[in-house]
């Protein structure tokens, strides 16, 4: 049987950052992101016995390494799950490919799971997919979630996301900025406990978390983006003072943040959000999404994508194959 699902990719807004338990997924704290509707994955499974392994393509390449890992590791448990002794093949596609640290990832695996469990028909709890999807990235329970989501590192012995409230219920409008960059996220996330910083952080987001979450429930668009600039200096502290020293920023990076900072001095109310990467995210009212993306092209970026609040995965009808 084949199923498509599409999901999509998350902006974190209290950002996780390093794993307590690498193979499983398990972050050192709990985490809030809202889903980006105008990027998505879409995802093609097939269940066959005509292959002799499975056989992932993304973005037109086939899956090896590290990449083929995180997958096989998803559908290697699905297979325990179900006792399904054939094998996949797996085509998955994202809406762009040219920026890094757009939480594709997240919308990819919540993709995948999602509908591998529908090509073979297996009726999965959500607890479960979510706790599913994390194996392969864990910022996939958030994109599964759909909306706006928080993740929780241990709630009652699981770690898996729930959405906070309905996409149409905080008035937001993301402007994004996509950034190519080769460091690998996986890379940012090893290292957090070389940062002499990274305790303070836990500490920080322990307290900031219900504040977030609370915004986002009484549709607070203003603390919502000031604590996500915020979380994102936060953030990209840890990466800069770990061992490997690694900035992620690009010069069109900080070309955006003093944009946004100049177009807040204006009146405007613009707040901008990285995650472990270079691109960025511009949080603001949807009334004020055209004005801010026009100041961003005018800096000389000619991809700006702008976008609403995105909602949790579905099925379509439509294969990639």
């Amino acid at each position: 049987m084949k199923a498509t699902a599409i999901a999509h990719p998350i902006q974190g807004l209290i950002k996780y950052h390093g794993l307590k338990n690498v193979r499983l997924r398990i972050p050192f704290h709990d985490s809030i992101s809202v889903c980006v509707d105008a990027l998505q994955t879409t995802t093609t499974v097939e269940a066959t016995n005509s292959l002799k392994e499975d056989l992932v393509m993304i973005n037109g390449r086939k899956a090896t390494g590290t990449d083929l890992e995180r997958v096989e590791v998803v559908l290697n448990t699905l297979k325990n799950m179900t006792d399904y002794s054939g094998h996949f093949k797996v085509v998955s596609k994202n809406s762009i490919t040219n920026g890094k640290g757009l939480g594709f990832s997240a919308s990819g695996f919540a993709a995948l799971a999602t509908a591998a469990c529908a090509a073979l028909n297996f009726d999965i709890d959500y607890i479960s997919l979510s706790e599913l999807v994390r194996l392969g990235a864990g910022s996939a329970t958030r994109s599964l979630a759909g909306s706006f989501a928080i993740w929780y590192a241990d709630k009652n012995g699981k770690s898996y996301a729930e959405q906070i409230v309905k996409p149409e219920n905080v008035d937001l409008g993301m402007v994004i900025a996509p950034i190519p960059l080769s460091v690998r996220t996986d890379e940012a996330h090893s290292e957090v406990l070389s940062s002499p910083f990274f305790k303070a952080r836990l500490k920080y987001v322990t307290k900031i978390i219900k504040t977030m979450e609370n915004a986002i429930k009484t549709g607070d668009v203003a603390t919502i983006g000031r604590l996500a600039e915020e979380d994102s200096l936060n953030l990209h502290a840890i990466t800069m003072t770990g061992k490997a020293h690694m900035v992620l920023w690009e010069p069109e990076t900080v070309r955006m943040i003093k944009e946004v900072q100049k177009m807040r001095r204006e009146g405007i109310p613009a707040w901008y959000s990285m995650d472990t990467g270079p691109s960025v995210f511009v949080n603001t009212l949807t009334e004020y999404v055209e004005k801010v993306a026009d100041r961003l092209r005018g800096l000389g970026c000619s991809s700006i994508i702008t976008s609403k609040v995105g909602g949790s995965p579905f099925l379509s009808s439509k294969y990639l194959f």
